[in-house]
């Protein structure tokens, strides 16, 4: 606790060391004092203050690099509201509308986690199925989630067969979503190897 405590301090510091000492231009090396610059309300430093101990109660002082994770489905909507809602905590999201994209982004860059549909487009067939697979050749240790309105027993099972942590089917709430993707995180990989 003793850390935590002097996180705050030093949070706090140059705050007192700008109420109690003058403030020249000279010193800041700057043209024009902009008196907002000094000002904060007790709710900013709260925050200021509470964002950096939190960070530092949970780990996460130091600058992490996002997680990587890609949302292929050809509805924009739901790519819209998956990106803004997984950038806000935290990761680094990319989307795909089109199975030749998502291959292509596939093939590109390592994702740790994939949120896909199984059906693009207007087409019958099960495009996903050959994304799964195509993804554990390129980057077997991605984690990935289907997302999808046609979901039966037997596509389930043929899904996780392919290679598929996990089959959610729409609609979904964010927070659910959100829920698996973190547990998929923090769980081992189980390496059972998909059917071709």
């Amino acid at each position: 606790m003793t850390y935590s405590l002097s996180a705050f301090a030093e949070a706090l510091y140059p705050i007192k060391l700008l109420e109690s000492a003058p403030v020249s231009k000279e010193w800041l090396g700057v043209q024009e004092l902009n008196p907002s610059l000094f000002s904060f309300s007790p709710l900013q430093t709260l925050r200021k203050v509470s964002g950096r101990l939190s960070r530092l109660l949970h780990g996460r002082d130091r600058k992490e690099t996002p997680r990587r994770l890609l949302v292929v489905d050809d509805e924009e909507s739901i790519c819209f509201s998956m990106s803004e809602y997984f950038t806000h905590h935290g990761f680094a999201v990319e989307t795909a509308s089109d199975v030749d994209q998502a291959e292509r982004m596939i093939r590109a860059v390592h994702y740790e986690v994939i949120i896909q549909d199984l059906r693009l487009g207007t087409t019958k067939n099960r495009d996903g199925l050959d994304m799964i697979r195509l993804t554990h050749e390129c980057s077997p240790e991605t984690r990935i989630v289907v997302l999808t309105a046609y979901g039966s027993r037997d596509v389930e099972n043929e899904a996780k067969a392919s290679g598929a942590d996990a089959f959610l089917r729409k609609p979904q709430p964010l927070s659910q979503v959100a829920q698996v993707v973190r547990g998929l995180i923090e769980s081992p990989r189980r390496w059972a190897t998909p059917r071709a």
